[in-house]
């Protein structure tokens, strides 16, 4: 099983610091969620039904109706290699390990930002996250397209997976869903905070979508996260407003590590990337005060770094500051 962000109760066994005492920075999941409304009896008493507003609401927050809703966009990233015949496989090092571990069946191979160009030349399906996570490494739309354009040219495809791209979804490809050989993923986990709903869409051709829907099998969404989700896809002033918010935090969060001695690397709304050799040290370091980050170790292709999420209280928003100071 690969590691997540989010094992607290893990951290809390190996550094005896109890559940209630930590501050949990290891996720990109926003801190302050969209407030779920309540929900009526017979929503947890009837079988989930397709004509109940969330693909109407998905495509207007969105930008197209060629859609799926799917149990989050890991149903997805695990249903997806077998829609496409074996071929080569090209993905950016380091990536979220749920892509290359599930395209493990096909000729996969992973490498830096700046060999991805030639690589497509040879590619059958080139998948990217975009924003990346962990290092929050971004395409340009037009060389995104350009890329999309020779492999649809000889029968291949781009699959973009755009989970982080909430706070900033101007650049989105889900608008160009439909056009061949183009599969775009979403995800109401990270920008709304419902990670635990486990919803997602995928975004694609017809016969794709079919593909996907016929493999899922009925009900893949639960009725109250069906509910829950085109609640809060509809929600436009609460959208306005977290955009703002989490663009401040991540600006402050920024500031914050700066000050550290923590630089380079980059960051989405709702996290912050910093490689650093010491990566394994500083992750100890912070965990023993009670800070719990996502820990990436050194491989071939990538350096160690840490991310950091954001805090969802001036508290700990403290206990941060006071954790860094002591680095």
């Amino acid at each position: 099983m690969l590691e997540h962000g989010g094992r607290l109760r893990q951290a809390a066994r190996r550094y005896g610091i109890p559940l209630p005492d930590w501050v949990d920075l290891s996720t990109g999941i926003n801190p302050l969620p969209y407030p779920v409304p309540p929900l009526a009896p017979e929503v947890w008493q009837r079988l989930p039904e397709s004509d109940d507003g969330l693909e109407e609401a998905a495509a207007a927050f969105y930008g197209s109706p060629l859609l799926l809703p799917v149990a989050g966009s890991q149903a997805a990233i695990q249903a997806l290699p077998a829609c496409f015949p074996p071929g080569r496989v090209v993905t950016l090092a380091p990536t979220y390990a749920e892509h290359p571990h599930a395209w493990r069946a096909h000729k996969l191979q992973a490498l830096p930002a700046d060999q991805i160009d030639a690589a497509v030349a040879e590619a059958d399906t080139l998948l990217l996250v975009q924003p990346n996570n962990p290092d929050a490494t971004c395409f340009g739309r037009a060389r995104l397209l350009a890329w999309h354009a020779r492999l649809a040219a000889r029968g291949g495809r781009l699959i973009v997976d755009e989970a982080f791209i909430d706070g900033d979804p101007t650049d989105s490809l889900v608008p160009l869903a439909g056009t061949p050989g183009l599969v775009v993923l979403r995800s109401v986990g990270k920008f709304f905070g419902l990670a635990g709903a486990r919803v997602g869409f995928v975004f694609g051709e017809a016969a794709l979508l079919e593909t996907l829907a016929d493999r899922l099998g009925p009900w893949a969404v639960s009725g109250p996260a069906r509910e829950v989700t085109a609640a809060a896809l509809a929600d436009r002033p609460w959208q306005e407003a977290a955009r703002l918010t989490l663009a401040d935090a991540t600006g402050r969060l920024a500031a914050l590590l700066e000050t550290a001695g923590l630089t380079g690397g980059g960051g989405t709304a709702l996290f912050q990337w910093r490689p650093t050799p010491a990566a394994v040290a500083l992750h100890g370091r912070l965990a023993e005060q009670g800070i719990l980050t996502r820990l990436f170790e050194a491989t071939s292709l990538a350096p160690a770094g840490l991310r950091f999420g954001l805090p969802g209280s001036e508290a700990e928003w403290r206990r941060l500051e006071a954790a860094l100071a002591h680095l």
